[in-house]
């Protein structure tokens, strides 16, 4: 039997998010229920595996703690989804991971195979979950920033306007330092991704 949450993510149109924008007033509400979203993403349901995609990115947005113990599981499990409206939610996930170097690097190597994505919408979030992570560690904005600049230069429309702006962010003074809150750095992707 379907949970009542997850039953409000059922639907036949990939193109539209149904209810997830109700699942995730009703999650960050009682976030005891976030795990039933996020074990929905990695279902059978196409419709479902989008709408939960999209609703965990949204509550994760505003409460990334609640993916605390769930990195491996976003690192094999849900990156290895092929449906590309569940890799668009999937590649903002990581900069709002807490994780070790070897889940860092696997971090790094995933978002890198998505910049190469069918997907535009994939591959606009991907650079910025790179520059995301990039942000606060210097040895890899000396790679990130060249990268992010042959994509700003041939990429689609919206990876050059998305690449302009986090080329013009990574290079303010003091990235190297972390913030004073603790956090990872992280920025969230804006509506510019998919233009």
């Amino acid at each position: 039997m379907t949970h009542p949450l997850v039953a409000k993510l059922q639907g036949t149109d990939r193109r539209s998010i149904g209810r997830s924008e109700e699942v995730v007033g009703d999650v960050l509400a009682d976030p005891g229920q976030f795990r039933l979203v996020f074990d929905a993403m990695l279902g059978p349901d196409p419709v479902v595996r989008m709408r939960a995609a999209d609703a965990v990115e949204k509550i994760t947005r505003r409460r990334p703690d609640l993916l605390r113990g769930l990195e491996g599981r976003v690192l094999t499990e849900a990156a290895a989804i092929g449906q590309q409206e569940v890799r668009w939610h999937v590649a903002q996930l990581p900069p709002r991971l807490t994780l070790t170097l070897p889940q860092r690097a696997r971090a790094i190597t995933i978002l890198r195979g998505f910049l190469d994505d069918d997907s535009r919408i994939v591959r606009t979030f991907a650079m910025q979950a790179l520059a995301d992570l990039a942000e606060h560690d210097e040895p890899m904005r000396r790679w990130v920033q060249p990268l992010l600049a042959e994509l700003t230069r041939t990429g689609t429309p919206a990876m050059r306007s998305r690449g302009r702006k986090l080329l013009a962010r990574l290079e303010e003074p003091g990235l190297s330092r972390p913030p004073a809150d603790g956090g990872g750095g992280m920025t969230h992707a804006g509506e510019d991704a998919v233009q």
